[in-house]
C-alpha cells in the first residue's frame, strides 16, 4: 500500500496539542499564565474535518483552558488534557465510540515527542510534524513537510480529505 492509499482509509483523527497544533513555546506571564500559538489554517482543517464528517479528537497532556476553549470552538468536542498517560485514554475512546482493532488502521495519530509512542504503535497511520523527535520520525509512516503549529495538521487533513474527495 503506498503512502496515499493509507490516506484513504482513514475515518478518524487524533492529535497532540504542544508540538503539533503548536510550535512547542511557552509564553509565560509575569501571571506565571502559560500562553500558546496555533495556526489558523490547521484550525480551519480541523473544522472542516469535523463537519465532514470525520471523528477528530484531541490528546494532550497541557492542561491549557484557552486550547480546549479554542478546540471546542472548532467543533471538536472529544477533547482530553492534562493527561499522563494517553494510552489509557485512547483504548477509552475506542470503547466509546465502538473501535475494534480492525477500527484502529483507519486511525491516523499526530504526535510529536516521547507521550505519544504508545498511541502511535497501535494505530494504522502514525504521523508527525517535520520537526519531532528522532524516535518520533523513525515510528511515522508519515513526516509532514510542516513543523508544529506551522501547518502540520493541515497537510495530515489535507491529505486524508483530497485523498477521499471530501476537501473542495
Amino acid at each position: 500500500m503506498n503512502e496515499l492509499e493509507s490516506f484513504g482509509e482513514v475515518d478518524t483523527l487524533i492529535f497532540d496539542v504542544d508540538g503539533v497544533l503548536t510550535d512547542g513555546t511557552l509564553l509565560v506571564t509575569e501571571a506565571g499564565e502559560l500562553l500558546r500559538k496555533m495556526s489558523v489554517r490547521d484550525g480551519y482543517a480541523l473544522k472542516h474535518a469535523h463537519r465532514a464528517g470525520y471523528r477528530v479528537a484531541i490528546i494532550t497532556g497541557g492542561k491549557s483552558e484557552g486550547v480546549v476553549k479554542r478546540l471546542k470552538n472548532l467543533g471538536i468536542t472529544d477533547v482530553f488534557y492534562g493527561i499522563q498517560d494517553k494510552l489509557a485514554i485512547y483504548e477509552e475512546y475506542l470503547r466509546i465510540n465502538g473501535i475494534d482493532s480492525m477500527g484502529e488502521g483507519r486511525i491516523l495519530y499526530m504526535g510529536d515527542d516521547m507521550p505519544d509512542l504508545t498511541v502511535m504503535r497501535r494505530v494504522g497511520l502514525p504521523c508527525c510534524p517535520h520537526d519531532a523527535a528522532p524516535e518520533i520520525v523513525g515510528l511515522s509512516k508519515y513526516v509532514s513537510k510542516f513543523t508544529g503549529g506551522a501547518g502540520c495538521a493541515r497537510d495530515v487533513i489535507e491529505k486524508v480529505m483530497k485523498v477521499q474527495g471530501k476537501w473542495g
